[in-house]
């Protein structure tokens, strides 16, 4: 399972991007981001979630994290990306419906980053398959310097655990932790 300290894995996402030379009603092409491509040189929250589309992630967790986005900018974050297994064509319908702005959306389809931090599971019992456990972290230039995982992580848990990964505690943490703040130069 990841940790503090823990570098995250390199991965390549499969994403949609919006391409105005691309006429008809969908206009979005194929674009492959990296983890870099979303980590490198920034300070970042993640937060994973099960699928988008159900009732915890789109009452609470996401429309909170939107809300919620500038108290973290004031606490030094760039910015805040949502992960879940599910492919690029499914994160971004869910965000045009939620109405996101600042939150990126990162789809991890096959689950291979999910799987290389440890927190992938089965949810067979949902008829979901293999997605994330819920977890939030703070990464500052590709490191966890914050890890946020919901207690009870096992595979087809009946239960799904929201607190720790909340906006709310996460913003707690920061505010509690300064692990952000630049050594002042006379």
């Amino acid at each position: 399972m990841a940790h503090v300290g823990m570098k995250l894995p390199k991965v390549t996402f499969q994403t949609r991007v919006r391409d105005e030379s691309i006429e008809g009603p969908n206009p979005f092409r194929w674009e492959e981001k990296t983890t870099d491509d979303f980590f490198k040189g920034k300070r970042v929250v993640l937060f994973s979630l099960p699928g988008a589309f159900t009732p915890t992630c789109s009452t609470y967790q996401l429309p909170n994290y939107e809300k919620m986005f500038g108290e973290f900018q004031e606490e030094g974050i760039d910015a805040i990306y949502c992960l879940s297994v599910n492919d690029a064509f499914v994160m971004n319908k869910w965000g045009k419906d939620q109405g996101v702005e600042n939150i990126g959306l990162i789809p991890d389809g096959s689950g291979e980053f999910t799987r290389k931090m440890g927190m992938l599971v089965k949810k067979d019992n949902l008829g979901f398959g293999y997605r994330s456990w819920r977890y939030a972290a703070i990464i500052d230039d590709g490191e966890i310097v914050g890890w946020f995982p919901e207690e009870g992580f096992e595979d087809d848990c009946a239960t799904d655990p929201y607190d720790v990964s909340s906006p709310e505690h996460v913003i707690t943490w920061l505010r509690d932790n300064k692990p952000f703040e630049k050594e002042q130069v006379a």
